[in-house]
């Protein structure tokens, strides 16, 4: 049985009179990619960056690999470093090169030599095929572009699990199959992985499960051949009718990678 990595237990989170979080529980082990999807507001977003803690959640636990990094001798920043974190908006910074926006972390929070962190760098940028973008600044960039540049930067520093919040919601139609392709790569390369997505086609190729969050609670959770073919929940059968119409342009951009069930 592989290693767990993520281990999720009963978490709850409130905006002010808005409880977000209503008891999510989930476990990743090593080499998984879980697929979380779901309707706006369901709890999505929030859960990842309660995973992080960028945004503490009011109850529950979080353990990496079997810590508690909820625990209050626990140095929150070290932890961080462990669970990389893509963006739906890049969050590059503009006035950095790519390859200083990747090798920023591994100076700063791995306290790399900068050569050291620069040939880590070029690695992740080979590894999203943007080596040749390396002193490129975001704003010479497409969306995708800037987007595997995040992907990079998360990357390089070797993190135990990656969380993906929605990474292609801010691109145009076009760009969005050169991510799915990254993504797609990265994910058959072993590396663990929480997907927050709404493209079928990438979940079909790869997710190990697939978590469907509503009003702040999983509702439905199995294989991918479990929701395309017999979902039990009417409102997962509603919704993936919806998703069908809105993405399912790009089932066809990964249909060659599609694993077997």
């Amino acid at each position: 049985m592989s290693e767990s990595v993520l281990k999720v237990i009963d978490i709850w989170k409130s905006y002010d009179n808005l409880q977000v979080l209503k008891g999510v529980s989930l476990e990743v082990a090593e080499g998984d990619v879980k697929v979380i999807f779901g309707p706006s507001g369901s709890g999505k977003s929030t859960l990842l960056r309660c995973i992080n803690m960028l945004n503490p959640p009011d109850k529950g636990e979080v353990f990496l690999r079997g810590q508690n990094i909820m625990a209050r001798n626990v140095n929150i920043n070290e932890m961080r470093a462990r669970i990389g974190m893509v963006f739906q908006h890049f969050n590059l910074f503009a006035h950095l090169r790519a390859i200083d926006n990747v090798s920023l972390g591994l100076r700063r929070v791995k306290g790399l030599p900068k050569e050291e962190a620069k040939v880590k760098a070029l690695e992740a940028l080979q590894s999203v095929k943007m080596v040749e973008w390396a002193d490129h600044y975001p704003a010479q960039l497409s969306g995708g572009q800037q987007q595997r540049v995040g992907i990079a930067r998360a990357l390089a520093m070797e993190p135990d699990v990656i969380l993906f919040d929605e990474p292609t919601s801010a691109l145009d139609p076009e760009l969005i199959g050169e991510v799915l392709q990254v993504m797609l790569d990265i994910a058959k390369s072993g590396t663990t992985m929480v997907v927050v997505t709404h493209e079928l086609g990438f979940a079909r190729a790869v997710a190990s499960e697939m978590i469907f969050l509503g009003e702040g609670t999983i509702l439905e959770s199995g294989t991918p051949n479990h929701f395309f073919t017999s979902p039990k929940s009417e409102r997962v059968k509603t919704f993936l009718k919806q998703l069908k119409t809105l993405y399912g342009t790009h089932e066809d951009l990964l249909k060659l990678s599609n694993k077997e069930e």
